[in-house]
């Protein structure tokens, strides 16, 4: 497999330190509000990544974080904290924000088929480590304290700009928007490891520290929650190209400072959602969220293949009229697999299978290329094969794609064999299948006389209830 490095700006064979096990750490959610569904572009490729890895028979390892304390509005370490920005807006604890959006995340994911980590670390529960690490950076020179808070000296890497070829002259405070000059740094792009003095006092969540009581800068969290749970030795991590600067550079400062060696060797960032007035952001006001998609009537799933039909490395526009032909291509898929149920006679041919998987993983071998492997799976379908081929070569596929496309595929054939019956024989049925859940088979055996009489036959198949004219 081979995947563009964004710290090597080129695309390299991904080769794990340890042969057939993977390290993965991808930034979790600041849980300060509902994600929306440009945020879920960069979790959605992250799972392709992850399954196939898996499926490719790699042993995957995933670590995430929650960050639910220390994320300031602004890139420079100043404004507001985001938690706390949340519990005022909506009149709550910051924990009691933090839980209900964690669990509001996690239900996105799961109407989108995102697996969830096998390790999620709220940054709460890692204040221990976050003082271990910024003590040892004090120790050998990679910090200093100024104005109550600790700062990281970038001045003393020998590269800083790992992912950009910055000039320092062109991160002039003021250039983003909403970042003020900090008076305590050093350089400009030094940056808080603990704050103990803020320009406000009403921040929730503090605790003890050699240098005072504070709470953790957010860049720190994701490095100690990824040593602490994948070593020190980091193969991939990953996450929206926003935080390649400053957040991943500044992980990557601090994580080998403390280290002493490299940390992590492959970088995979996913591009922008936009719309078409920009960057989707929450600061526009409404914002997009997978809530919203399914009160305008589109299944979730219609979202992951509009992710899936376009490269991570470019930037995606969503319009409604975009969304709605990934609709369109949802539902051909799924109509010409429910086709393949009619006849799925005959054995599976093992070649033709190979064949069909052997495009599949191409597309994906190549850089994570999904809009080749959905282009892979149309394939499937104009084969010279017969249809039990195509139904598992769809299978296999649908371990990583996630699109629940037989499953889906045999509710679509259902529901279009129920609407070419008549009125009276499509009640019977109804009839039928709720005693057959109530274990009424009695009452089933009736109706299914009465179905019989009206000159229809009904039988149980491993793809459902079938219903025929007789």
């Amino acid at each position: 497999m081979k995947i563009y490095n964004t710290l090597s700006h080129k695309i390299e064979e991904f080769v794990p330190n340890e042969p057939g096990k993977v390290s993965m750490y991808t930034c979790g959610p600041t849980v300060y509000h509902f994600a929306h569904i440009g945020n879920l572009r960069s979790y959605i490729m992250e799972d392709i990544l992850e399954k196939y890895m898996r499926y490719s028979g790699l042993d995957v390892k995933r670590v995430m974080n929650i960050t639910d304390v220390g994320h300031l509005t602004s890139d420079g370490d100043t404004g507001e904290d985001k938690m706390l920005k949340g519990a005022k807006r909506e009149h709550k604890s910051v924990m009691d924000i933090a839980k209900f959006y964690t669990d509001a995340f996690f239900e996105d994911c799961n109407k989108l088929n995102i697996k969830k980590p096998d390790v999620v670390e709220p940054a709460t529960h890692c204040i221990d480590e976050f003082i271990k690490v910024i003590s040892s950076l004090i120790e050998k020179g990679y910090a200093y304290e100024a104005g109550g808070n600790i700062y990281f000296d970038t001045s003393k890497l020998k590269e800083y700009y790992v992912f950009h070829n910055f000039n320092e002259e062109d991160l002039e405070d003021g250039v983003r928007e909403g970042v003020e000059k900090d008076e305590n740094k050093k350089n400009k792009a030094d940056f808080v490891l603990w704050f103990t003095k803020s320009k406000f006092d009403d921040q929730e969540l503090k605790w003890d520290s050699p240098w005072g009581v504070g709470y953790p800068g957010w860049h720190i969290e994701c490095s100690c929650i990824s040593m602490k749970h994948l070593g020190e030795r980091l193969d991939i991590h990953c996450g929206g190209i926003d935080n390649a600067f400053p957040h991943h550079t500044n992980e990557i400062a601090q994580s080998e400072a403390y280290l002493g060696h490299k940390w992590c060797n492959y970088w995979f960032h996913i591009l922008h959602l936009n719309t078409n007035d920009g960057k989707m952001s929450k600061s526009k006001g409404e914002f997009l969220t997978v809530s919203l998609l399914e009160q305008k009537g589109y299944d979730p799933l219609v979202y992951r293949l509009f992710c899936l039909l376009s490269h991570y490395r470019k930037s995606l526009v969503f319009t409604w009229e975009n969304l709605d032909n990934a609709k369109v291509q949802y539902q051909k898929i799924l109509a010409k697999t429910a086709s393949l149920f009619k006849d799925d006679g005959g054995n599976i041919d093992f070649v033709m299978l190979r064949d069909l998987l052997r495009s599949f993983t191409d597309a994906l071998d190549n850089d994570i290329n999904t809009s080749n492997a959905i282009t892979a799976l149309y394939d499937v379908f104009k084969a010279d094969t017969n249809n039990k081929t195509k139904l598992k070569a769809i299978e296999e596929m649908d371990r990583v794609l996630s699109l629940d496309i037989i499953k889906n595929a045999k509710a679509t054939e259902s529901e279009s064999e129920q609407a070419e019956l008549p009125e009276d024989v499509a009640q019977l049925v109804k009839q039928r299948a709720q005693a057959r859940k109530e274990k009424d088979f009695a009452l089933a055996d009736e109706l299914r006389d009465k179905i019989t009489a009206l000159g229809y036959k009904i039988e149980e198949t491993r793809q459902g209830t079938k219903v025929t004219k007789l």
